[in-house]
């Protein structure tokens, strides 16, 4: 299993945390992993869809006591 770079972004509502999300995965290499926490209860459906959009991978996703938990992976054609 890789290390996973954590990435709070619990307390942003829609669409921020898939903004940010897009942004984080912009700045990291192909086959890295970004750990996401997030609280807006739309996320269970925008993540997921923005990893298939973008040609990442969800590696996992579960819910949390505070929300959502994501796993992606940078895809090699995720778009910057």
């Amino acid at each position: 299993m890789t290390d996973a770079v954590f990435y709070d972004l619990k307390g942003l509502k829609c669409p921020l945390p898939v903004l940010k999300t897009r942004r984080r995965l912009a700045d990291m290499k192909s086959g890295q992993e970004l750990l996401i926490e997030t609280s807006d209860p739309l996320a269970g459906i925008d993540i997921p869809h923005f990893c298939n959009e973008d040609r990442h991978d969800l590696l996992s996703q579960e819910k949390i006591e505070t929300g959502h938990r994501f796993r992606i992976r940078k895809g090699s054609a995720g778009k910057a």
